[in-house]
């Protein structure tokens, strides 16, 4: 298959090694600037992708992130944070990275070229028709990723993917794909940048339009958030003040009684 890696075409910035501090970060910021644009542009592909993983979740699927590298990292980052920030069980958005647990810190050689650890490692989490399963490489040309959602298509498994390069094998694979062309990188080839901001701030729209869907936010607060620090408890208490007009010692009893801002509130109105 022959396609343009625009994520690993020359970059527009010359002889970096002899730019300033400020000339490099400047630079850098003109390249980031970039980036919400191009997403802008896919957002029809986000909107049918998101659309499919609210129907899987509200029919009691999960989500799995599927990636290698910076990819899967970004992945396992935005699984992770839907349990503390929305309430959610934490089997509900899974994160699986090439190489296993250890690749999130150190790089594992060559993990990403096998073509059956993916599909094996999403079948350690009993995967089935309910499940949606996103695939997350920059390149789209990742064999670890790509193989594990042919196999899911394989098995009526919805499958969407995020990626960086227009004709990928990965954006031709997935049923639902998302490809936000970001061009090329300020260091040639380093995806972790403008490819992996991408990643993100589309991770972030999917789980944040889906957990709102669910009815995990009320108003505009994370009502269901766990409240697992001295940070996180305050804010609670301000929630449970602004949303009932009590006073801050009650609210704070509330909170100590409810251990949730949602369950603090329902409770308190209910009498």
């Amino acid at each position: 298959m022959s396609f343009i890696k625009t994520t690993e075409s020359d970059s527009k910035y010359n002889h970096l090694e002899k730019m300033t501090v400020s000339e490099l970060l400047q630079n850098i910021n003109n390249e980031d600037k970039t980036v919400a644009f191009s997403v802008e542009k896919a957002l029809p592909q986000i909107e049918i992708l998101t659309e499919k993983v609210v129907e899987k979740l509200k029919n009691g699927g999960r989500l799995f992130y599927i990636g290698a590298g910076t990819s899967g990292r970004l992945g396992i980052v935005d699984a992770s944070e839907c349990p503390p920030t929305f309430g959610v069980p934490h089997d509900l958005v899974i994160g699986l990275i090439a190489g296993g647990d250890i690749a999130i810190r150190k790089a594992v050689e060559f993990a990403e070229d096998s073509i059956s650890q993916g599909w094996e490692d999403l079948q350690k989490e009993n995967i089935s028709e309910k499940d949606v399963v996103i695939g997350i490489a920059a390149s789209g040309t990742t064999p670890y990723v790509i193989e594990a959602l042919k196999k899911c298509n394989d098995s009526n498994i919805y499958t969407g993917c995020i990626s960086c390069n227009e004709g990928s094998p990965l954006a031709i694979t997935a049923k639902f794909p998302v490809v936000v062309s970001v061009g090329s990188e300020f260091v040639t080839g380093s995806s972790r940048m403008k490819a992996g901001t991408a990643q993100k701030l589309v991770l972030n729209m999917i789980s944040t339009t889906a957990m709102i869907q669910l009815g995990r936010i009320k108003g505009n607060k994370m009502v269901d958030m766990q409240l697992s620090n001295n940070k996180l408890v305050d804010r609670g208490v301000r929630m449970v003040m602004s949303e009932l007009n009590i006073s801050e010692t009650e609210a704070k009893t509330l909170i100590e009684k409810y251990k949730n801002v949602r369950n603090a509130i329902n409770n308190f109105k209910n009498g």
